[in-house]
């Protein structure tokens, strides 16, 4: 079997790249033949594929003319190099599967047709909202919407959703629009979702049933050998510093208690917290091992999304080092914590819900201890990288 792996980003950007690496790691030494597709940036990991990645490109720059920013805002839906280099790179290789993860504007859902027509299987990881949301984060003004889950993607435009932009909403629309008719997603022979929350969102009117299958992210077990005991005295927030993970609540249930509440992650919150929550110890990124030691010596781990998440690997890598977690009910969170068992979860943006959570675990030493090894055990048995990969073959197996 030879796969073609695409992803945008070839480094660690987050936690849907942190599954695409751990599955083209099971697959390099299963003997499956990986071959890489990305975009070249100076923080890519090695690949002897480099030379058919595409070139930098960001979206974050509105520099040139008129007709510089049109063909810009058309390669975002459509990229012509992205499409041209994996014909070349199927032909060079000839693979059985593509396996796009996140592909879109960098790469483009057009790389998926392109594989389609040549005679190569398609298998697309959602790690987001995007095929129904134009912006992906199903959001609107920071709050939860599900406005699109009919079809009707003009309410990214009637609602102004990209940052309150009509120009950044109509050019989504007119992505959405466009991949629709051209069929870059009616082609993809398997779906893969992280979650069942989102396997029941996007079999609403998106994919047929029988498309899609549920395939956890797993966790590698081997990094957090066993469930110590917690070193620590802090609650640990892993993530990006926005609205929707929640920060200013967690800020407020911290206010006016001794709970010391560690936040590893960088984004556009930061001045915020640091301004208005003095409380919160902001240690930046954190990854390897200064995350590693930073989860195994916290009391709990905290996610007060206020957002629909899907897999979150921070919840797994908790739940391996044996450490309780906290977390809202909404997304996909609630099919990873056991409430009252492993961890407990608390209504979305209650700050004195997740205060109350909060203290009841630091006040109790032998719940934080109990929750924990049942949460190791949770992961093991339904979680593990291993269970994940086997599972990943299975469908790689059934699509060709």
């Amino acid at each position: 079997m030879k796969v073609i792996l695409a992803n945008k980003f070839f480094f660690l950007n987050g936690g849907s790249e942190t599954v695409f690496f751990q599955e083209r790691a099971f697959l390099l030494a299963t003997g499956v033949g990986v071959v890489d597709f990305s975009m070249q940036d100076e923080r890519n990991f090695p690949s002897p594929y480099t030379d058919a990645f595409v070139g930098p490109r960001s979206y974050r720059q509105g520099a040139g003319g008129a007709w510089s920013k049109i063909a810009s805002a058309w390669s975002l839906i459509h990229s012509s190099e992205a499409v041209k280099r994996i014909a070349a790179l199927i032909e060079r290789a000839n693979p059985d599967i593509l396996h796009c993860h996140n592909v879109y504007h960098q790469l483009t859902p057009s790389i998926m047709r392109t594989a389609k027509r040549m005679g190569v299987k398609v298998v697309l990881t959602l790690h987001d909202y995007k095929v129904i949301c134009p912006t992906y984060t199903r959001l609107r003004n920071g709050e939860v919407c599900d406005a699109c889950q009919n079809g009707d993607f003009f309410n990214v435009v009637r609602y102004r959703c990209a940052d309150g932009s009509l120009g950044k909403s109509g050019l989504l629309y007119a992505e959405a629009l466009t991949q629709r008719a051209m069929g870059s997603y009616e082609c993809v022979d398997r779906v893969i979702t992280v979650c069942r929350f989102m396997l029941d969102a996007v079999t609403r009117w998106r994919f047929p049933k029988e498309r899609v299958s549920l395939l956890y992210n797993g966790v590698d077990l081997a990094r957090f050998p066993s469930a110590a005991a917690a070193e620590g005295n802090y609650i640990l927030f892993i993530g990006r510093l926005s609205r929707e993970k929640g920060l200013l609540t967690l800020g407020k249930a911290q206010v006016g208690t001794a709970i010391r509440v560690i936040v590893a992650g960088t984004g556009p919150l930061e001045p915020v917290l640091r301004r208005d929550y003095p409380g919160l110890e902001l240690v930046g990124h954190q990854s390897g091992e200064a995350l590693k030691s930073l989860i195994s010596g916290a009391a709990a781990v905290v996610l007060p999304s206020e957002c629909y998440e899907n897999c979150p690997m921070a919840l797994l890598e908790a739940m391996a080092a044996g450490r309780p977690t906290i977390g809202t009910r909404m997304g996909g969170i609630p099919e990873l914590i056991a409430d009252q068992e492993t961890g407990v979860l608390f209504p979305a943006g209650d700050h004195r819900a997740l205060r109350r959570c909060m203290q009841d675990l630091m006040s109790d030493a032998e719940r934080q201890q109990k929750m924990g090894q049942l949460g190791r055990s949770r992961v093991e048995k339904c979680f593990s990288l291993t269970a994940h990969n086997d599972e990943l073959l299975k469908i790689y197996e059934s699509v060709l």
